[in-house]
């Protein structure tokens, strides 16, 4: 049992979650919470070239 000294020190860290595959944190396509899908218009080529 930790003094009261080092529990003001450092206070107890609560004990975090691991998930199974954290590379889906940061990708929300495979996560399944993409929200927005749209499609956008092509510009036409000949009039980027002008």
């Amino acid at each position: 049992m930790p003094t009261i000294k080092k529990l003001i020190r450092n206070t107890r860290q609560p004990i975090r979650n691991v998930t199974k595959s954290p590379a889906l944190r940061g990708c929300p396509q495979r996560r399944g919470t993409c929200n927005r899908v749209y499609v956008r218009r092509v510009i036409d080529p000949v009039e980027s070239v002008a």
